[in-house]
């Protein structure tokens, strides 16, 4: 990795940008990456490139919102109602999506943490559009709140469940050099998991907060 390249003001942006080669062409984040302590895994995807090759093209976007559901103890897990059919790729190798769908209709990406044999996964809750991943038809905003549009918008579905996203194939995450502030990122309760009691209070997700200058959003990159 080169030096920075003209970060911006702590007021514009929590993010600084490290020169270095094309997203699509770094190395997937590994294994041992996910196979750790998902709050720590939470807080390091932030700012990490998401991508998503189709045959017609790339999108990467940038994480900036995610929350940490971890165990069976955790009653706002879905591991919390057993070893099901469902959440069996929770309990599998960290480093595989755990793709589900909520009210009928939309999508969540979750990626599993921890050693094999216990059941933990981040959500990806928001996500930033970057470079040429732009669409001029959605306005001026470069932010995708909420994990049914972050699936909406990278075009995942239950077809994507259970792929290893250790290998650049369809869907990985890449470092493509964004150091964070860490004085920038928010601590916060989940949201929607108020049936969990005690475990709803849990400040297990972590977020950077909107850029004050906003940037457009999202275009796919056609392949090469």
């Amino acid at each position: 990795m080169q030096s920075a390249s003209s970060p911006r003001s702590p007021d514009q942006s929590a993010f600084s940008l490290i020169d270095g080669p094309q997203v699509d062409q770094l190395e997937p984040l590994p294994r041992e990456f996910y196979c750790r302590a998902t709050l720590d895994v939470a807080r390091e995807l932030l700012g990490k490139t998401l991508i998503h090759r189709m045959p017609d093209g790339v999108i990467h976007v940038r994480i900036v919102d995610v929350e940490a559901y971890i165990g069976s103890e955790d009653r706002a897990c879905h591991a919390s109602r057993g070893r099901t059919r469902r959440t069996e790729v929770m309990f599998g190798p960290p480093g595989h999506t755990y793709v589900y769908l909520i009210y009928g209709m939309y999508h969540c990406l979750n990626l599993v943490t921890e050693p094999e044999g216990f059941p933990a996964a981040v959500l990806i809750r928001g996500i930033e559009c970057t470079g040429s991943d732009v669409d001029e038809n959605r306005g001026t905003s470069n932010r995708i709140d909420g994990p049914g549009r972050v699936c909406r918008h990278m075009e995942i579905d239950r077809s994507l469940n259970g792929i290893d996203v250790t290998v650049a194939q369809r869907l990985w995450v890449v470092d493509h050099g964004l150091m964070i502030d860490p004085q920038r990122i928010e601590a916060l309760p989940r949201v929607g998991v108020d049936y969990a009691g005690e475990w709803a209070k849990k400040l297990w997700r972590f977020r950077i907060p909107p850029a004050t200058i906003e940037r457009p959003a999202r275009k796919v990159v056609p392949s090469r």
